[in-house]
């Protein structure tokens, strides 16, 4: 009789997983909305460029600068909501709706492993696009400088290239 009480308790503690999976929905929403707001800016600051004669310096960088840094949290975000979906699904229950419209392809996780390789390539695709906001402001004084900025987008293209070798396209 114990034993049959604590193994009650124990597969229903479990569900302390739910804390990860809202905090992680909620978190995502948030980044949506920060990153939607970085894109009104981009919006409200091109329209004043064009038709209010307001005309800031470095424009065009600055602007490509923060749509990709709005690319990025939506990136980020989409890894939370895969995480959120992917430990829901591992430890609480199979999300019906999903299955129903035929969403099951796009969050459906079986297993630890492969919530890992989902997360991991997007998270790999955040630090790409940060990369690439980063490259946009550094200054480069030399021929060296240029060869190590090639080389990191070639060991950038080759890990994403190994990355997607073995996955369903």
């Amino acid at each position: 009789m114990f034993e049959k009480i604590f193994e009650s308790a124990l597969w229903s503690s479990r569900f302390i997983t739910l804390t990860a999976v809202i905090f992680s929905i909620l978190a995502a929403f948030a980044l949506f909305f920060v990153a939607s707001a970085d894109l009104y800016y981009v919006l409200v600051t091109t329209y004043q460029y064009f038709f209010a004669a307001i005309h800031p310096e470095n424009f065009h960088e600055d602007i490509v600068a923060e749509i990709i840094g709005a690319i990025d949290l939506y990136l980020i975000a989409v890894v939370l909501l895969i995480f959120g979906f992917g430990i829901y699904e591992l430890f609480i229950s199979d999300i019906d709706v999903a299955k129903d419209s035929g969403g099951e392809k796009i969050l459906y996780v079986s297993s630890l492993d492969e919530l890992k390789d989902k997360i991991g390539k997007v998270i790999v695709m955040v630090l790409v696009v940060s990369f690439f906001q980063r490259v946009l402001h550094a200054e480069y004084k030399g021929a060296l400088e240029m060869l190590y900025l090639s080389l990191s987008i070639l060991a950038l293209s080759l890990g994403l290239y190994f990355l997607h070798k073995g996955g369903k396209h």
